[in-house]
């Protein structure tokens, strides 16, 4: 099997330091081009005219080290919308690494068939014996490999030799796993998962054990994790302990998300008030993402395309609010309503009536209070919660046991949902309420709830 597979992808070698040139792969600043304020502010994606390194943290630069056989496995973290992907990105951009998205992957299979896949590689081989040549090779191999197909059947890879006489064709499998880890080992290709918390603990454990030896020969391998499952992958491989560099995204400063809006409406020509920009940047929850949805939305509303409409935005507070209710309300109304929603049984539940007049149930009263503290990232205190909730509520105030019961189908919820990372997580032995979303908390603070 060793000698077969070394045969198919070559024999492994210690992969050597690769050079640390631009990423050729991101889109590039072209002078030419008339910028659109859609091509400076982008969310979700890699913002090339606003990318803020942070210099100070000296971010990439340590990232940067898993090129370098490092031989340690490099874990990413920080909040939710923080970043963290598009740094990753920078160093390892996505046609020069292979980049798994932990929400993808259903069960071990699955994510070693990614692999496959950007790498171009297959688990399934054609073998050919001649009747006429055993004897001739005996000395090279007892099954000769005639050709390697490829995406749609093409011959990529030949073994040539003269025979006569009868052939016989088969297929063979190789596991999904073997073939991607042969891959990796001999393209020496860094690998990047992302949402590593998403995977099943049982799953995190076999990717971890699987990559450990490849990690030790020095692989690049990064994961990025949200900050409080940063030990999980330490906690599934005993073994990796001493062998991992964490590296923290620190929450981003007012400063720094400000340096978003400066230099893209600089680039349209355009400036905003100095107190405009800093409500933007107290208003986007330490998010880069949440800025650049503020940006884009402000050149919507006053029609700024290009630096032809270049001009000193002045925005009232009713625009910027709609602006505001707008957003959270695109971002965060379906995961609440779902929240809102609770388990499917519902029959026990007791309508409460708030002050303000609105009746609702447990779930409601839960994610009412929430909204009534307008939390940033953080993570709540029982007692935080139970004090909201005597402020928003006419009457009946539930138990200590309701809201822990109602924070824990929260929870599971929020696990099961597949759209983003779990919003909201509790932990029942500390009893506390863990906000991992900004965009959620945006919503608490900004969306149309009642």
């Amino acid at each position: 099997m060793t000698d077969l597979i070394e045969m198919l992808f070559g024999r492994a070698e210690p992969p050597s330091d690769p050079p640390l040139t631009p990423p050729s792969t991101l889109p590039s600043k072209n002078p030419t081009k008339e910028l659109r304020y859609s091509d400076i502010f982008i969310a979700g994606g890699f913002p090339i005219h606003t990318y803020n390194p942070r210099l100070s943290f000296k971010l990439e630069e340590r990232i940067s080290q898993v090129l370098h056989n490092l031989c340690q496995l490099v874990i990413v973290t920080g909040s939710t919308k923080s970043g963290k992907t598009t740094l990753v990105e920078n160093i390892l951009p996505r046609t020069n690494a292979v980049w798994i998205e932990g929400g993808s992957v259903g069960n071990e299979d699955d994510l070693w068939r990614l692999v496959l896949d950007q790498l171009e590689l297959f688990d399934t081989i054609t073998v050919d014996k001649s009747d006429e040549s055993t004897s001739e090779r005996s000395s090279t191999l007892s099954a000769e490999v005639n050709a390697l197909i490829g995406k749609g059947g093409t011959e990529i890879e030949t073994l040539s030799g003269k025979s006569v006489g009868n052939t016989l064709s088969a297929s063979r499998n190789l596991s999904p796993k073997v073939a991607a880890i042969s891959g990796l080992t001999k393209r020496a290709v860094p690998i990047v998962i992302d949402d590593f918390h998403y995977l099943p603990k049982s799953l995190q454990e076999s990717v971890i054990h699987a990559l450990k030896s490849l990690i030790y020969r020095g692989l690049p391998v990064v994961i990025i994790a949200i900050p409080h499952h940063r030990y999980d992958a330490i906690k599934v491989e005993r073994e990796m302990t001493g062998r991992f560099l964490p590296v923290g995204i620190p929450p981003w400063s007012e400063d720094e998300l400000m340096y978003i809006p400066n230099t893209g409406f600089t680039l349209l020509s355009s400036t905003l008030d100095l107190s405009l920009t800093k409500k933007l940047a107290a208003e986007s929850i330490g998010s880069p993402h949440l800025m650049q949805n503020f940006c884009r939305n402000i050149c919507t509303v006053k029609g700024l395309i290009t630096k032809n409409d270049g001009r000193n935005l002045i925005l009232t507070n009713d625009e910027l609010n709609e602006i505001f209710m707008d957003i959270a309300d695109s971002i965060g109304r379906p995961i609440f309503d779902k929240l809102a929603r609770g388990p499917r049984q519902r029959s026990d539940r007791i309508p409460r009536k708030l002050k303000s007049g609105k009746y609702v149930d447990i779930y409601g009263v839960v994610l009412h209070a929430l909204a009534h503290i307008k939390p940033d990232i953080t993570s709540l205190e029982y007692e935080q919660l139970r004090f909201a909730i005597r402020d928003i509520l006419d009457d009946q105030l539930p138990t200590i046991q309701e809201v822990a019961r109602v924070l824990k189908h929260m929870s599971e919820i929020a696990a099961t949902d597949r759209s983003s990372t779990p919003v909201l997580e509790f932990d029942e032995e500390e009893k506390l309420l863990h906000i991992t979303d900004p965009f959620f908390a945006f919503y608490l603070r900004w969306g149309r709830i009642n």
